[in-house]
């Protein structure tokens, strides 16, 4: 068999790199799409990202290549998608190939060299670097729902232990890999929970249909029916998407009103729009015993909300590809919420993912998404994957409530 395989890198070797590069992405990928599917297997989940790590370190050059734009593919093929909602849908798969030609490239560093101890410094250096602000690339991801931790240090246990094969003689060759205990999760994070009785509600609300005139009045109805229900059914709080209400909810009064009503009798958190002087801020509303009050987001999403070049860039950008929709500003630091006592950080969508979000003392999140713009996609489940690693890292419990996919709360 060793010899067959021997016979066919050497006659084949392009096809053979292509082979190990397409195997490296396939493995880096696979623990999202088990997820997707339903499946959560820590075994599978170490083995194949580990093997994806030792394959990173190994494969001949241009099998590199190959997994950075694969993994690009397979991970961000849906970011293109919002790009219909904006008018230029044909600027879809340019994105989705601009994604693959990206992580080739953010990869593509372990390339310039065969030393496997170098190729580990540099993807472990990798972990701490974000192309354009985008963060959802995150390495230690790969360990989330595994038998190996998701700190630094571990990671670095496994590269060590990984590379240091390469350097040690037989018969003890194998011999570093006892490192990876080190790597493994022995001390799980507590996570505790609210001590409120939270209904987290899921809508399923089309993009194209979300902002339209004829689509408000059914919305607004559905979200009155769903607040009369918690307060029947005894809840403390209850938390809708975000921008579940489509319009600028400060020049709405008496939709203001008529929620400082009902928070009399049940604590509301649900997602609108602001506008101010001019300016346009993407906020989340919590109404609660007769008042208000609300969170200004407070990290962008790259090229969605902003744009992350230099300024004489940024308006030609934002008006020939986003429709002058990429405007939006942000607060200058998290927001919390206390609600009947207890505290809780407001994150809207992208921040949810960001390391910003959990510092200070943080012990609950409320996270709400609108994922529509990605619908049908593996971007939820890649979202709270992500939710789920920062939970984690934090020791945080985050109560999440997305149009479209992802509601549910994630420890």
């Amino acid at each position: 068999m060793l010899k067959t395989i021997k016979n066919f890198k050497k006659n084949n070797s392009l096809l053979y790199e292509l082979i190990l590069g397409l195997l490296t992405a396939f493995l880096f990928s696979a623990f999202i799409y088990l997820e997707e599917f339903g499946f959560t297997i820590k075994i599978l989940n170490t083995i194949f990202s580990i093997s994806a790590l030792a394959l990173l370190l190994y494969i001949p050059s241009r099998g590199v290549l190959v997994a950075g734009f694969t993994i690009g593919l397979l991970w961000f093929y849906w970011v293109g998608y919002s790009f219909e909602y904006q008018g230029v849908g044909y600027m879809t798969p340019i994105i989705t190939f601009a994604f693959g030609i990206i992580y080739m490239l953010f990869f593509g560093i372990l390339a310039l060299t065969k030393k496997v101890y170098i190729r580990a410094l540099l993807l472990f250096s990798l972990s701490f670097f974000e192309p354009f602000d985008w963060n959802w690339l995150q390495i230690e991801l790969i360990f989330t729902d595994s038998y190996i931790g998701i700190y630094k240090y571990q990671l670095a246990s496994v590269l060590l232990a990984l590379s240091f094969v390469s350097y040690i003689k037989k018969p003890y060759k194998y011999a570093s890999l006892i490192l990876l205990l080190i790597a493994i999760n022995f001390n799980p994070p507590i996570q505790k929970l609210a001590p409120l009785k939270i209904k987290l509600i899921h809508t399923d609300i089309k993009q194209d249909k979300k902002w339209l005139r004829e689509s408000l009045k059914p919305t607004i109805l559905f979200i009155y029916k769903e607040i009369q229900t918690a307060i029947d059914e005894d809840y403390d709080l209850i938390v809708f998407p975000e921008s579940v209400f489509p319009l600028y909810m400060n020049k709405n009064p008496k939709l203001i009103n008529q929620l400082l009503i009902l928070s009399k009798e049940i604590s509301i958190v649900a997602g609108s729009l602001f506008r101010e002087n001019s300016k346009n801020y993407n906020v989340t509303y919590l109404f609660e015993d007769g008042t208000y009050t609300k969170a200004k987001k407070l990290v962008l999403v790259p090229f969605g909300e902003y744009i992350p070049l230099p300024k004489f860039a940024q308006k030609f950008i934002n008006d020939t590809f986003f429709s002058g929709a990429s405007d939006f500003l942000t607060a200058t630091s998290p927001t919390d919420f206390t609600i009947k006592g207890v505290k809780f950080r407001n994150a809207i969508c992208y921040e949810a993912t960001c390391q910003e979000i959990y510092e200070g003392e943080v012990d609950f999140v409320i996270a709400t998404s609108n994922n529509a713009w990605f619908s049908p996609s593996i971007e939820p489940t890649l979202q709270k994957l992500l939710m789920r690693y920062y939970a984690r890292k934090n020791g945080v419990t985050i109560y999440h409530s997305a149009n479209y996919e992802g509601t549910g709360v994630i420890r």
